[in-house]
């Protein structure tokens, strides 16, 4: 009997084990691991959807990441004196303070957890090692993210840490990544490192992913083979590879990863819903929701994760005029104004794409799109509209809700439904021109495209013997061209970096000028606030400043704050941490930085 008692024991005790071992064993669906999750094209279609996600956040392009590259720019000033976006616009940020984290840290933390999850994605896409369409599909998306992850962190930081193995996070060394190699002495070294590998992701995704075209409904608002052609040219160009942009660029023409065509109207590039986003025009943007079918929830940081996320950008809150409920940081520089104004169409009328870009009231816009509007109240010239009514300013209308009139007020948080079109078409065919006359210029086949471009605005075609050297056009496109097409978008912060202009004495006195404004009170902004500003006022009026007067070497990069340097020792500052003066790197590359030329001789 005992026998049998203990013998029964035995085997319920088994049995105990055996069903706990069963249970142990089962994995939860809803609570994936690393380890467990990542198996399957289904797992990583997911993920995929997580790195689209990511590039959401506040430091990647749904505030600062965008917004602190057009303040590096010449077409924007921060009116309002204060915040982040101030010592984006006069190239001063520090390393300790909280205000500091805004260039130095939220930029870099964003696009590294964007790169984290394209790694994972990456990785395990290596080890799965299948060909299947599916799987070529997913591996190209991320590769196209974390392309464009890097290609802003070197342009906004010059040394990033480059980190491509998910499984390298297992180990101190990985997840601590050095950035830079034993015996470097160029400080450009990390940033040839970065930009070659940008270059290998952005040429094996456009060898993994459909086209538009060829990917139909699928294709809608994700990266294809025409988006990772697009960004490879504008990393070849950002090094000077002229040639073989130039290549790729006429691919993109001659419809070798799709049809891409401009928009008639302008303004169809900056509206919300899906009558007017991704678009024939747009080769790739961030898409957000649309006002009104979002959740309730803005999420400011990366630990924030709600199921009523809002999914929205909070550009517009930046953009947004005082009286309609925006923040008021940021308007567009009177010399953008005045460049828009200086030519009229055919028709004897203003650029239509000043419309769209800044927000004032013009004779021309009665009966034009929504006519002098500015949300849903009437503008007139006598009572302006103005950014911030203690400085004045001149609103900026682009990726905002002004001129549609769809609502009352700014949309304030992340809330924005407008997708951000980060490469449009019309910029293919200007950089094709710029890389031309870079190449061969100036010639008919360069003048050719930038008329393409002008055409839309109903603007006369340029003649090529308007431009008898090569500098001359460069000038026309670089000052003229650009920032009438792109104005007060992302982006010219890059440009003049890779021209150079912080490197030439003449150059960086025209961005002075270019960036000189007046703090105007509101009672004179109604009578003043489209006047010229003249550069030698800033000596003589109190109230006159210029964003690139406290420019020093190297700080046309951000510097990477000291909190990241002091919790990995294996970083190390860069040019603006150092006040290194980069010029060197352009010399040593032989890269031309043309002159100022007069275009009206």
């Amino acid at each position: 009997m005992n026998l049998y008692k203990f013998s029964l024991a035995i085997m319920l005790g088994a049995a105990t084990l055996t069903s706990c071992s069963d249970k142990l064993e089962l994995t939860n669906p809803n609570d994936p691991t690393t380890g467990t999750f990542g198996k399957s094209t289904k797992d990583l279609e997911d993920a995929v959807k997580a790195c689209y996600h990511h590039m959401r956040m506040e430091g990647t392009y749904a505030r600062v990441g965008y917004t602190m590259d057009i303040c590096r720019g010449d077409e924007v000033y921060n009116p309002a004196q204060g915040w982040g976006h101030l010592p984006a616009d006069h190239f001063n940020f520090g390393t300790t303070t909280e205000n500091d984290q805004i260039g130095g840290l939220w930029i870099w933390r964003d696009w590294y957890y964007t790169i984290n999850i394209c790694n994972f994605v990456i990785t395990r896409c290596n080890e799965i090692n299948s060909a299947s369409e599916e799987m070529n599909r997913i591996k190209g998306q991320a590769l196209f993210i974390r392309g464009l992850s890097y290609y802003n962190l070197a342009n906004y930081y010059q040394n990033p840490a480059l980190i491509l193995d998910y499984n390298s996070y297992s180990t101190l060394e990985g997840l601590y990544a050095a950035n830079k190699e034993e015996g470097d002495t160029d400080p450009f070294a990390q940033y040839d490192r970065v930009l070659d590998q940008v270059e290998a992701d952005f040429t094996e995704a456009m060898s993994l992913l459909p086209s538009r075209d060829a990917g139909g409904e699928w294709a809608k608002g994700r990266a294809t083979n025409g988006a990772a052609a697009g960004f490879y040219a504008r990393a070849l160009m950002q090094r000077h590879k002229y040639s073989e942009a130039l290549t790729v660029l006429k691919d993109i023409i001659a419809g070798k990863y799709g049809k891409y065509e401009l928009m008639k109207n302008y303004g169809d590039n900056f509206r919300e819903t899906s009558s007017y986003e991704n678009n024939a025009e747009s080769l790739f943007e961030v898409q957000f929701l649309d006002y009104g079918s979002q959740g309730t929830d803005d999420e400011w940081t990366p630990v924030n994760i709600s199921k009523n996320a809002s999914q929205g950008h909070a550009v517009e809150s930046n953009f947004g005029c005082e009286d309609f409920g925006g923040w008021k940081d940021l308007s567009a520089q009177p010399w953008l104004y005045q460049l828009y104004t200086s030519e009229k169409t055919k028709g004897g009328k203003l650029d239509p794409r000043l419309y769209w870009t800044i927000g004032t009231h013009e004779t021309d816009w009665e009966g034009f799109e929504y006519g002098n509007v500015a949300y849903k109240k009437p503008m007139t010239n006598e009572n302006p509209i103005v950014t911030i009514k203690a400085n004045g300013g001149l609103p900026i209308a682009k990726w905002t809700n002004m001129r549609p009139g769809l609502y009352e007020t700014v949309v304030v948080g992340l809330k924005c439904g407008i997708n951000l079109r980060l490469m449009r078409y019309s910029d293919v065919l200007l950089r094709a021109a710029e890389c031309e006359n870079e190449v061969n210029g100036p010639t008919q086949q360069a003048i050719d495209w930038i008329n393409q471009v002008r055409s839309r605005a109903e603007l006369a075609g340029l003649n090529l013997s308007d431009f008898d050297s090569k500098d001359k056009l460069f000038e026309q496109i670089a000052n003229v061209e650009r920032p009438k097409e792109f104005g007060c978008e992302s982006g010219r912060g890059f440009d003049l970096i890779r021209w150079g202009f912080f490197y030439s004495a003449d150059r960086l006195q025209q961005m002075k000028e270019h960036g000189t404004y007046r703090l105007y009170p509101y009672d004179d902004a109604a009578k003043r606030l489209k006047e010229p500003v003249s550069y030698s006022e800033v000596n003589t009026d109190p109230q006159v400043h210029s964003s690139f007067d406290t420019y020093r070497p190297g700080h046309e990069y951000f510097p990477i704050h000291q909190s990241l340097l002091t919790n990995n020792f294996n970083l190390e500052g860069n040019s603006a941490n150092k006040d290194l003066d980069n010029s060197a790197y352009f010399q040593k590359k032989g890269w031309t930085v043309h002159p100022v030329v007069n275009l009206s001789k």
